[in-house]
Order: structure tokens, then C-alpha cells, then sequence
């Protein structure tokens, strides 16, 4: 396999670091799992001759952009930004443009489109994932569904596989998206890098969600967080809350959704679970008694959530 790692001015120093090593560390054990399995090699794509990361880490550009279409994968790792406007300078710059557009020329039949992180919105605006699954970092999830409102987001899965297009979630996410396209491999040498590097499973980014720290701009759903948030430990009746905002139903559903990706139910229910972990963590409150401060009449409730929730992550 050829895979094609392009590289930007900015780009997330520890995505090409950790890239590059799980690849290289599989094409090294290849032989001690599998001797028929075929050489792995990675080349550095990109705009420039040379480019610079995030951590400074100089980079020596293999192939020009124009030689995308040669490689088995192309990998388009994090743009280097943590806000949606930060994003959005990045794609409008020269050498994202360009990176954009030698995406879009990509056969699809022949070559793979891997991404992760801000990395996923590069590929996105070639318009390649047009009604498909995709999944990118967590925190600029509702800047995505604004901007590309026909891609089926996925924000708990780590990586997403739709065809030929993988896309993986917020910056370690790099290491699950690096160990698939090795799986893609062999399933049996990807475990073995994985025990190498001592990498764990992190099937889902539901774990690590704050849903606090989601940007949103849809008043009515920053209002139904704040008068949610407000009433953990009160019955939860989506009528009434709406009636209480100002609106309907139907309405309430449908913006949440929009904006979280999630039924108003289902966001209480995240709510409750965030704020009984907490309490867990910094209180000295049972089991029972954290279950009545988040709304639930008994302790079993709660903890049924609780281990449907870690099967999720």
C-alpha cells in the first residue's frame, strides 16, 4: 500500500508524528505477522518543498500534489486550528485551495481519501461527502453540520468508514485513523502495533464530549440547554419545555437536532449523565442520591445509562 500524507504550513505537528510512526512501525513488523503481506510505504504530499507544523517539526515534501492520484490513500491530517473561524482563514489560504482542489480530482475508484480532525472540513469542501457518513472533531460539530448540512455526521464514532472515504474525530483520533488504514491491511498486524505502541481501543469520542463546550448559534437551543441544565432533577417533558421557550414541539425537536445532532431527550439524557459523573467524582453523595439530583427515582436507572454509555466509548 501507498499511502500519501499531505502536509501543510500550520498543519497539527503530533497528527504527521503519530501518523508516520504507526505506519512505519507497521511496515517494520509486517514480516513478523504476515511475510505475504506487501510493503507499506509513506511519502509527505504537498504544496511547497518544504513545510512547517505546528511544532515546528520541518518537513521535506516528497511528491507534489499533482501525484495525489498515484497513491493507494491519501491523508488529509488536522489543519492545525481549534475554532471555526481559525478554520475557516486556514481554507481559504493558497496552499489549502490547492490541497482542495487536487482532492477533488482524486479518483475514487483508485484511490481512498483519508481524514481526521479539521482535516475532515478540507475534504468536505471538495463536496465528496455529499450524503455520506463522516465524523471530525467534536467541538466543531454544529460549524460542520452548518457548513456541509448534507454530510450524515457522526460525532460519537472515533472513525467513520463510508467507501472509500475514512474520516476520524478531534486530533489523537489520528493514532484510530492511522491503526484502520493498517487494519485495512491486516487486521492481525494492526493488533500488533496497537500492543507495540500500547494503544488502546477508543471506538467512540462520546467520552470525551462536553457538550457544554459545543458551538452552537441557534438561540432556541441555547435557551433549552440553559433551562434544561437549570432542571436536571425534575422530570423531563419536551411539550412543556418547549411551551415554556416559546415554541413548539416540533420545533424544539427539529433545531435541536439540527444543532446537536441528538433528540431533546437524548441531550438530557447526555446532560444527566455528564452531571452524574461529576458529582461522582467530586462529592460524596451515593449512588441513590445522585440519581435524584439528576432526575432519576432510583439508583438502577442511572447506572443502566451509565454502562449503556460506556459500551458506547
Amino acid at each position: 500500500m501507498r499511502i500519501g500524507l499531505i502536509a501543510i504550513d500550520g498543519c497539527l505537528g503530533s497528527a504527521i508524528a503519530s501518523i508516520i510512526d504507526i505506519v512505519r512501525v507497521a511496515d517494520g513488523a509486517r514480516g513478523d505477522v504476515d511475510p505475504r503481506i506487501d510493503p507499506i510505504e509513506l511519502a509527505i504530499l504537498g504544496p511547497k518543498r518544504r513545510v512547517t507544523t505546528t511544532a515546528s517539526m520541518t518537513l521535506s515534501v516528497d511528491h507534489p500534489l499533482s501525484e495525489s492520484g498515484e497513491f493507494d490513500v491519501v491523508v488529509v491530517p488536522a489543519l492545525g486550528t481549534l475554532t471555526a473561524a481559525a478554520t475557516n482563514d486556514v481554507l481559504q489560504s493558497r496552499d489549502a485551495r490547492s490541497v482542495i482542489a487536487s482532492l477533488g480530482r482524486l479518483d475514487e475508484a483508485t484511490t481512498r481519501i483519508a481524514a481526521a480532525c479539521t482535516g475532515v472540513f478540507a475534504v468536505a469542501e471538495t463536496g465528496r461527502m455529499h450524503h455520506r457518513r463522516a465524523t471530525t472533531s467534536w467541538f466543531l460539530g454544529p460549524e460542520f453540520r452548518k457548513r456541509y448540512p448534507t454530510v450524515a455526521l457522526d460525532l460519537d464514532t472515533m472513525v467513520v468508514v463510508d467507501g472509500n472515504l475514512v474520516t476520524a474525530g478531534a486530533a489523537f483520533a489520528h493514532i484510530d485513523l492511522a491503526l484502520s488504514l493498517v487494519r485495512s491491511i491486516s487486521p492481525d498486524l494492526a493488533q500488533h502495533v496497537a500492543k507495540l505502541l500500547i494503544i488502546d481501543e477508543r471506538p467512540s469520542q462520546a467520552a470525551f464530549v462536553a457538550y457544554e463546550h459545543l458551538r452552537h448559534e441557534d438561540p432556541i437551543v441555547v435557551e433549552f440547554e440553559r433551562f434544561v441544565r437549570a432542571r436536571l432533577d425534575e422530570p423531563f417533558n419536551v411539550a412543556f419545555v418547549a411551551q415554556s421557550l416559546g415554541t413548539s414541539r416540533r420545533t424544539l425537536e427539529r433545531r435541536v437536532r439540527a444543532a446537536l445532532n441528538l433528540t431533546p431527550l437524548g441531550f438530557v439524557q447526555r446532560l444527566r449523565i455528564e452531571r452524574a459523573r461529576h458529582l461522582s467524582a467530586t462529592t460524596d453523595f451515593t449512588s441513590a442520591e445522585i440519581a435524584l439530583r439528576v432526575g432519576y427515582a432510583n439508583a438502577e436507572t442511572l447506572r443502566s445509562l451509565l454502562r449503556r454509555e460506556r459500551r458506547r466509548s
